[in-house]
């Protein structure tokens, strides 16, 4: 029987031998391979003994298998140790040397500036809602006091769509409806839903995406807004002003430039229009010293109603930012192409 005759100890003086952590693994490997490893064999040969034979062979065998072991292991560790010179000239890798750090990714500076948002309305005790971008000439247009031969239903203005139906997340089905379809041009439809599903007093921000047919140095054909609602028993101008001034000093800077001027929009009344200066030096591009970045202004009494509340009894503010012409402001931004050009030596700024 050869099982116990091999010559362990040469097997020892081979581990010591090594030079290389691939000439150790061929050894471990001819010792303990799963098939056709030395050690391997002899353990399976040991059932062929008698039971004396057995005993004593599988002594030896395994304090055989623990001593190669602890010198395979012992040699391993010295191979890889930094101070070994053989593995830097074998193996051709500088383990002391300092590899550049990986990149990291960020968050795009839109949906960013929309959490600070969140974030910043959250503490004024306003609650965040989203909805659908495609939806019916009503709650686009009707249900916000926009007659049919109002401007902003121009072709020249408004995406409309044709043979697509809404689907109303909320009701788990299609909306059922006769209306043409529209991308959304604000995203005043989710103050709509929102009234409907809730009763006042309340208050709430709605940010999303808006699709217009603009395209220059601040408009794009798609573009980013947060609108809000405040409705409550003795909201008035006084309320909405401060909260304008709260976010924009938030958001943008505590010593930002900003001034009320009247403004229309069907769905308020009294309506406001706030302006940012540009910071830092005035550029050629820019359109004028002054951004409108704010619509605001008292609900009119009209989309109250429509959303069955009564505004002999309820009143309030609405207000919508454009989330774009905010971070041109606070980062100097002067076009804001630049947002969606994919350009990392942009990105990377932010």
């Amino acid at each position: 029987m050869t099982t116990v005759s091999h010559d362990w100890p040469s097997y020892i003086k081979r581990i010591a031998e090594c030079a290389s952590a691939d000439a150790l693994g061929l050894i471990e490997h001819e010792l303990f391979g799963r098939k056709a490893g030395l050690l391997t064999l002899a353990l399976k040969e040991l059932g062929s003994l008698d039971a004396d034979a057995r005993r004593t062979a599988a002594m030896d065998l395994n304090q055989a298998k623990k001593t190669l072991t602890e010198s395979i292991d012992a040699k391993r560790k010295e191979l890889m140790s930094p101070s070994n010179d053989a593995l830097k000239e074998t193996d051709g890798i500088d383990i002391t040397m300092q590899l550049p750090k990986k990149e990291r990714g960020h968050l795009h500076l839109i949906p960013q500036f929309i959490r600070e948002v969140e974030e910043v309305f959250g503490r004024m005790g306003f609650d965040t809602m989203s909805g659908p971008e495609i939806e019916s000439e009503d709650m686009n247009f009707n249900m916000l006091n926009i007659p049919a031969e109002h401007p902003a239903r121009d072709a020249q203005d408004t995406f409309w769509i044709s043979n697509q139906q809404p689907f109303d997340k909320a009701q788990d089905r299609p909306v059922t409806s006769n209306q043409k379809l529209v991308l959304r041009t604000h995203t005043s439809p989710v103050q709509i839903r929102y009234m409907q599903s809730h009763k006042p007093p309340f208050r709430a921000i709605f940010p999303g995406k808006v699709y217009r047919k603009d395209a220059d140095a601040t408009h794009s054909p798609m573009f980013h807004q947060f609108e809000g609602l405040m409705i409550g028993k003795d909201i008035n101008l006084a309320n909405m002003k401060s909260v304008m001034i709260t976010a924009i000093r938030e958001l943008i800077d505590p010593n930002a430039e900003f001034r009320f001027r009247t403004g229309y929009f069907p769905f308020v009344e009294p309506g406001l229009e706030v302006d940012m200066r540009w910071q830092g030096e005035e550029s050629e591009s820019r359109e004028g010293k002054w951004l409108e970045v704010v619509g605001c202004g008292l609900v009119h009494p009209n989309v109250l109603r429509n959303c069955n509340i009564d505004p002999e009894e309820w009143q309030g503010f609405a207000f919508g930012f454009g989330i774009e012409r905010m971070i041109m402001i606070k980062h100097r931004i002067p076009d804001l192409r630049s947002f969606y050009e994919g350009d990392l030596r942009f990105l990377k700024q932010f």
